[in-house]
């Protein structure tokens, strides 16, 4: 993984760092580091981190948050939510999920390469975006 954070453009981390050496050691590393802190992580990380990041990369709207509520209603209530993003990256569950919305938003949740939870791999995600257009979006599997 840490292959993958040394050759990409950006990384995004859709929260539960857990520890700010975490979040020091991948913003050393990344050359873009975007960022949002979640439900596990406490008062130090909070203070370095927004709840929603938005950025926008190679034309495409990124929006990251952690927490998207129930599976059930998700695409309703993110396209309602982020109606200015094109890309939504969401956490929270650990579970990948990739989808569309009905107005277009696409919704991606990278699961975790460090807490699997009830996953059978370890997890992420890497999506290619070129000339306002998100491509291909992969998602990458560690072996216990």
């Amino acid at each position: 993984m840490w292959d993958a954070v040394d050759a990409a453009d950006a990384v995004i981390h859709a929260g539960d760092w857990i520890s700010v050496a975490a979040l020091d050691a991948l913003g050393a590393r990344a050359r873009r580091l975007i960022g949002v802190f979640g439900n596990n992580d406490g008062d130090a990380l909070r203070a370095r981190l927004p709840e929603v990041a938005r950025a926008e990369l190679g034309g495409v709207r990124f929006a990251v948050v952690h927490e998207t509520g129930s599976s059930k209603g998700r695409e309703k209530r993110c396209s309602t939510a982020y109606p200015d993003a094109d890309v939504l990256v969401f956490g929270h569950s650990h579970i990948p999920w990739d989808s569309t919305t009905a107005s277009g938003l696409r919704l991606l949740n990278p699961g975790s390469p460090t807490d699997r939870r009830r996953q059978p791999t370890h997890t992420w995600m890497t999506a290619e975006v070129d000339d306002g257009t998100l491509g291909a979006v992969t998602l990458h599997h560690l072996e216990r």
